[in-house]
């Protein structure tokens, strides 16, 4: 429970994990690697950078996306004390075709993995620009992780 203590004394909490459509899973356990699909920002967080959404609006939307992925590694695993590892993130920003500041963006889920996790935190990222995400989120975020039993 040390993480979510953590997520308590920052003044979040981790949102319900969805229940995504037939055939598809919010997170999938492959021996010790937990790969996270794609999760979004809450609704008030539609639509693009570098015209509706600040880069600091991104931020917070980023650093939501990445709890909406946390709720889905707990309900795989159980307990968030159990990640090893964060491994990877992708970093999808909805945004016009001359916004230039997608990491700037992703840094809100990179600087809220590695407060969580320290080194353990630390991950490979990439953050790039799309002209659309589903129904206008300003961003989705996937991730991979090492996990232990």
């Amino acid at each position: 429970m040390e993480i979510e203590n953590k997520l308590k004394a920052m003044g979040l909490e981790l949102p319900t994990a969805g229940t995504p459509p037939a055939g598809r899973a919010g997170a999938v356990r492959v021996g010790n690697i937990l790969f996270v699909g794609g999760h979004t920002a809450p609704q008030e967080f539609r639509g693009k950078l570098g015209a509706e959404i600040t880069v600091e609006r991104g931020y917070e939307g980023a650093k939501l996306a990445a709890l909406a992925c946390l709720a889905d590694v707990k309900a795989v695993i159980g307990d968030l004390d159990k990640v090893k590892q964060v491994a990877k993130l992708l970093c999808m920003v909805n945004c016009v075709p001359d916004f230039g500041q997608q990491p700037l963006v992703a840094n809100g889920a990179t600087d809220l993995l590695s407060e969580l996790y320290g080194d353990a935190g630390a991950h490979a990222r990439s953050a790039v620009g799309m002209g659309s995400l589903p129904n206008s989120a300003c961003i989705e975020i996937e991730m991979i992780m090492e996990v232990s039993d």
